[in-house]
């Protein structure tokens, strides 16, 4: 890892890489998981936890560290990781009412678009991720992993009518 504060040219990349991107990669202490976000004031922003929301990796916790990996836009590969502080922003308080702020213009099909504010009070976490170290030296080998099991996911043969073409009458 580079020292982040002392390289002005990483903290721009981590910054712009960042801001440009739709979601990144955060592993606490269990595995990683895509997260939106926004960038705002020197740090990603995440919205999480509660019903109807992105889940948070576990180990996500006021004062832990976590690994922020961010992808290339066009390419979807690695492009800069980052290690983060985590903050919990309390609700109510200025810096969370203005990345909440940020955060509502970026959470598509909200089922309560105007009451969001409200239902993140009460049921989710609002998390600063601020860069403190940060490396574009990134390994050679893949980071894919496993998918999370899932009861989303069959293994069972495809439906019949799956794949047969209507006939012309």
């Amino acid at each position: 890892m580079t020292e982040y504060a002392q390289s002005p040219a990483l903290r721009a990349l981590v910054e712009e890489a960042t801001r440009k991107s739709g979601l990144v990669w955060v592993r606490g202490t269990g595995r990683a998981r895509p997260l939106w976000h926004v960038w705002l004031d020197g740090a990603a922003w995440v919205v999480g936890g509660g019903p109807g929301e992105q889940p948070l990796p576990e180990g996500l916790a006021a004062g832990a560290r976590a690994e922020v990996t961010v992808p290339s836009k066009d390419k979807r590969g690695r492009l800069v990781s980052w290690t983060a502080r985590v903050a919990e922003c309390p609700p109510g308080s200025a810096e969370w009412e203005s990345a909440v702020g940020e955060l509502k213009g970026k959470r598509l099909n909200a089922p309560d678009a105007e009451a969001v504010p409200e239902r993140w009070a009460r049921e989710c976490r609002v998390l600063r991720l601020t860069p403190c170290a940060a490396t574009t030296d990134l390994p050679d080998a893949s980071a894919a992993s496993r998918p999370a099991p899932s009861p989303a996911t069959t293994r069972g043969p495809l439906p019949p009518a799956l794949g047969l073409r209507r006939r012309r009458g």
